[in-house]
């Protein structure tokens, strides 16, 4: 065989050398990732420390405001003086405490299910459970804008995947009906899409999931702990908690920890629990995050006031956003403007940086999000329960004096 030359051979790194836009944004000053905090600040749940300043956090998952919670914090101490931090091997060989099984009994009590499967990381739990259930002559029918968790679990499975419109139902009908008999079908969506900040259409995807025989996967992550009168997520709000066989969440929103779980009938999580190979070749979750996770539904349960004001200063801000002129993502849905996510759409990513450093510069931290994460780059704002109408204000009036700044508001 001849032997190539080094010159004439492509080289792997090639890709890694041409990325140079990291590099462009930071010269610019404008690169707005990886910001260092810190710590979170003593006098407020919903602030942050960057370098010595603290910084208003209005770029955060932890909706509740649970993750600096003292009984939070005091039972991941304990969890950690009881048991170490960590277990050093998987759940099927060594790495079971009778904390697991506590957290994925109390799961599937809280969700209403028969069992719950406990994952190190929400990532890892959509790729895992998805690649597991669905197998070659299955089909799974996903919403295009799932999380990129989701659409790596639908790729890893031997399923055939098929994406319809966000939120159309007649897109989503016309691919079921035209599936053959023999093909398992399942549909998967998001509960509260992360970016959008919309709900699935969950009434109407029942309804067409029960014409086709179809069974219904939710990820429930940004929704457990906010949505729902129990605070189980959009399958409670909507109703139809009977009529979706899997929903997944995540810890590390509302449940303030880091992991995730799916919860659905017994003889489901029973094949999952021992066939999912990133769940059984996984060292299991440290048990200080299981303990916290635990403490975290405790007081979802018991404190259904934290819910009630995150979505009353959710619905206060974006009406006044809206009212400043700003334009946030409408959805051709009824189901969008219920959640703490506000997206406000600049359409440019360069602005986009802008806008972010500017707030910085007036002591508000938010995500900024580009294409193609997005169809429309933006500045998403995430409300906490921990917000006081006293950040309310500190927030609108920076959006209002960057907004005039950037010319995007009059």
């Amino acid at each position: 065989m001849q032997q190539q030359s080094r010159k004439s051979v492509k080289d792997l790194f090639e890709k890694a050398a041409l990325y140079t836009k990291p590099d462009e944004f930071k010269r610019a000053g404008l690169y707005p990732y990886f910001t260092e905090f810190s710590r979170a600040s003593d006098s407020a749940e919903s602030e942050v420390i960057l370098g010595d300043r603290p910084i208003m956090m209005f770029g955060s998952n932890n909706y509740l405001g649970l993750t600096t919670h003292p009984e939070v914090r005091a039972a991941a101490v304990e969890a950690v003086s009881q048991y170490g931090t960590g277990c050093s091997g998987s759940r099927m060989l060594n790495g079971t405490m009778d904390l697991h099984v506590r957290l994925e009994s109390e799961l599937a009590r809280f969700m209403k299910r028969e069992a719950a499967l406990v994952f190190g990381t929400g990532f890892q739990t959509n790729f895992g459970a998805l690649a597991t259930i669905t197998q070659k002559g299955d089909v799974i029918v996903a919403d295009r804008n799932i999380h990129a968790s989701i659409l790596d679990g639908c790729l890893a499975s031997f399923a055939k995947t098929q994406r319809f419109r966000h939120n159309d139902m007649a897109d989503l009908e016309e691919i079921l009906a035209n599936l053959q008999a023999d093909e398992g079908r399942l549909i998967a969506v998001d509960g509260i899409f992360s970016m959008e900040g919309d709900t699935a259409n969950l009434p109407e995807i029942a309804r067409l999931a029960r014409n086709y025989g179809a069974r219904i996967y939710v990820d429930e992550a940004h929704a457990i702990g906010v949505l729902g009168r129990e605070g189980r997520g959009t399958a409670e709000h909507f109703g139809v908690e009977r009529e979706v066989d899997i929903v997944m969440g995540t810890f590390s929103k509302s449940l303030a920890s880091i992991g995730g779980f799916i919860a659905a009938r017994r003889d489901v999580i029973e094949y999952i629990k021992h066939h999912s190979r990133p769940f059984v070749y996984s060292a299991s979750l440290a048990p200080a995050n299981a303990a916290a996770a635990l403490k975290a539904i405790e007081i979802i349960e018991r404190e259904p006031h934290r819910r009630h004001h995150l979505l009353s200063m959710s619905r206060r801000l974006r009406g006044e956003l809206v009212s400043m002129g700003f334009r946030l993502i409408e959805n051709a849905t009824a189901f969008d403007g219920i959640t703490p996510i506000l997206p406000v759409v600049i359409d440019d990513e360069v602005l986009v940086c802008r806008f972010f450093w500017e707030l910085m510069n007036e002591g508000v931290y938010t995500n900024p999000v580009l294409a193609p994460a997005v169809a429309h780059s933006l500045i998403r704002i995430s409300c906490m329960a921990t917000h006081t109408d006293q950040h309310a204000e500190r927030l609108l009036e920076a959006m209002r004096k960057v907004g005039k700044k950037l010319e995007i508001i009059q």
